[in-house]
This record gives structure tokens, C-alpha cells and sequence, in this order.
């Protein structure tokens, strides 16, 4: 990324959960001292398996979640410690969310019209009820809903998931956004409608001018819309950088690891000794130390005590592994 000031800057992001009462009380660390930049007109996926933090990162980002730590800056402007509500209303317009299930992000006792004309209303308060409804045809064509004046005028039963994600995108682009929050935005759709809405993404970053922060444990898709790609496991990253260069030379043990489950119909139906067989993530109370190197084939003993941070690898790729940063070749999945 080259922008001299990014769209939007998270610097040392954590979100802690308290998990029991008295004197059992312990505490589940969801994000632990993430940071990550977004450009303009930039697609950046964020990756990783359930679990691994990402939805909690784009609900810091949001404004939905209150930090436990670490700053959100967008446009140069801090806004992760925002009180006043036409404050937030207007960083929530300019950053907007698509959730991960079309069927429950749409009120079914009204028309489609109703989200997104209601949208139209809290943020743009200055047009007319005329002006809100023509910019809720333009918004509709944009996205692939056609003929707009019938598709607004349905109910939610009516529509297929892909549309109704699509009904989505269209009321987070009413709002005239910068950045695009989507969560995990083609997980719940069938294979056959997934490459529409990826390529909706793409269209909407080169003809709108829209950056998009694309959530997903699909590292498939990953490298087909993304410009840049941020693996995530337990909460902090553990490689980044420009999507091609790290799916083509992953160095962290867990990206290879993600690779490893991306199905290859020329592989034998066996189970290869490279698999997958270790613990879950351990993120209540985690000690000191590599978060993966309970199920990592190639952990040694500082990987045990030392936390990694991310380290520069090769020219914008990072990673945040100890056997990589000691000039070893990682092949371990």
C-alpha cells in the first residue's frame, strides 16, 4: 500500500472479554494488539479460521465493540474514543458493515424499500423523500438488483440469498461510504452465486471508489478479490502483505496450514502426514509464547516462551513466526 496517510490506521487493537464472576474470574483476549491499515480503493481480505478474532476486529472498526486497548484513526482523524452520537453516526456512514447472514440482517415484516430508505433518512437528512427514493433505485442498479422499482418493493421471503446480500451492499453504498466493513459477506451463499457478489466487491472498488475490508476463512476467495490479505490466529496477525506474494510464499506455519485445506481434487484421499492434528487455540489467560505452536510440526522450545511479533520477511511481507525470522525455510504443512 503507498498511501502516505491510509483510509483507515488500527494501531495496537485488543478487545478482553471478562469470562466467570469472583474469584474464577479470567479473561478471554478475542484481539490482542492488532494493527492494520486500509488504502483508498483498496480490498484487503482478512483471514483465518473460526474463532480466529476477525469479526471482533470489524466490530472495533465499526464503532460496535468499544476498544480494550489501541486507537482507530480514519482519515487521519482519531475516532475509536468518539462520544458524541452525530460523531459516530457520521464515521458509521462513512464506514458501514454487511453481516455474514443475509436471512436475519432484514427486518420480514417490511418491504426491501424499508432498510434502505430508513438508512437514507438517519444519514443523509438533507434529501427529500423523493431524493431518498431515487437514490434508492441508483444504489439498487449498482448492485445487480433489477429492475430496482420491483425489487424494492418486495418482502425479504421473496428474494434469494444472493439477493438479499446484495440488499445489503446497496444500503451500506446509500450511505456515499469510503470503506466497506463485510463480514464473512458470501459464507452462507451457495458456490454457484459467490463469484457474483466477489466481483460486486471488485466493481464497487473500481467504479465507486470504495475500499473493502473482506472478512473470510476462504483463502480461495481471498486471493481472487483481495489486494493485500491479513492472516489472523487466536487474535493476533500472523502474516500479512500483498496476497499474491503470501499465498505463493507463505511463511507462517498457519498460512501454510490454510493452503493445506484448500481442497485439490488431484490430491489422494489419505491423510498426509503433514495434517492437521494438534490443539485448539488457547486464548483465555494465554500464556507467553506462540499462540500456534501447539499444533505447529516445526515449534521449538522459544517458540514455548516467546511471544513473535511480526517482522518483515521480504519487502511488504510480514510474519510472525520465530523460525521464519531465524532465516529458516518453514515447510510445515
Amino acid at each position: 500500500m503507498t498511501d502516505a496517510v491510509p483510509l483507515l490506521r488500527a494501531e495496537g487493537l485488543s478487545k478482553v472479554f471478562p469470562i466467570g464472576g469472583g474469584l474464577a474470574r479470567r479473561r478471554l483476549h478475542a484481539v490482542d494488539d492488532v494493527s492494520l491499515q486500509i488504502g483508498e480503493r483498496e480490498i484487503v481480505a482478512l483471514a483465518g479460521e473460526s474463532g480466529s478474532g476477525k469479526s471482533t476486529v470489524a466490530r472495533l472498526l465499526a464503532r460496535i465493540y468499544q476498544p480494550t486497548a489501541g486507537e482507530i484513526y480514519f482519515a487521519g482523524r482519531q475516532v475509536s474514543r468518539l462520544r458524541a452520537h452525530a460523531d459516530v453516526l457520521r464515521y458509521r456512514g462513512d464506514v458501514p458493515m454487511v453481516f455474514q447472514d443475509p436471512f436475519s440482517s432484514m427486518n420480514p415484516v417490511f418491504r426491501v424499500s424499508h432498510g434502505v430508505l430508513r438508512s437514507l433518512k438517519l444519514h443523509r437528512p438533507d434529501l427529500s423523500k423523493e431524493e431518498r427514493l431515487a437514490e434508492a433505485h441508483r444504489v439498487f442498479e449498482v448492485v445487480g438488483l433489477t429492475p430496482a422499482a420491483d425489487v424494492l418493493q418486495r418482502f425479504p421471503y421473496e428474494l434469494s440469498g444472493g439477493q438479499r446480500q446484495r440488499v445489503g451492499f446497496a444500503q451500506a453504498l446509500a450511505m456515499r461510504p469510503k470503506l466497506i466493513l463485510a463480514d464473512e459477506p458470501v459464507s452462507m451463499l451457495d458456490v454457484s452465486i459467490r463469484i457474483g457478489l466477489l466481483n460486486l466487491m471488485k466493481q464497487l472498488r473500481d467504479d465507486q471508489g470504495v475500499s473493502v475490508l473482506y472478512i473470510t476463512h476462504d483463502i480461495a476467495s481471498a486471493r481472487y478479490v483481495a489486494d493485500r490479505l491479513i492472516v489472523m490466529y487466536a487474535g493476533q496477525i500472523a502474516e500479512t502483505g500483498q496476497v499474491d506474494e503470501v499465498l505463493a510464499s507463505p511463511r507462517h506455519p498457519y498460512t501454510q496450514l490454510l493452503l493445506s485445506a484448500v481442497p485439490d481434487p488431484r490430491a489422494e484421499l489419505t491423510l498426509g502426514e503433514g495434517a492437521d492434528i494438534g490443539e485448539p487455540p488457547r486464548v483465555i489467560d494465554p500464556a507467553p509464547g506462540c499462540r500456534f505452536r501447539w499444533r505447529c510440526p516445526v515449534a521449538t522450545q522459544e517458540c514455548h516462551t516467546v511471544t513473535p511479533v511480526l517482522a518483515e520477511l521480504a519487502p511488504g511481507h510480514e510474519a510472525a513466526c520465530l523460525v521464519a525470522q531465524s532465516g529458516a525455510t518453514v515447510k510445515a504443512f
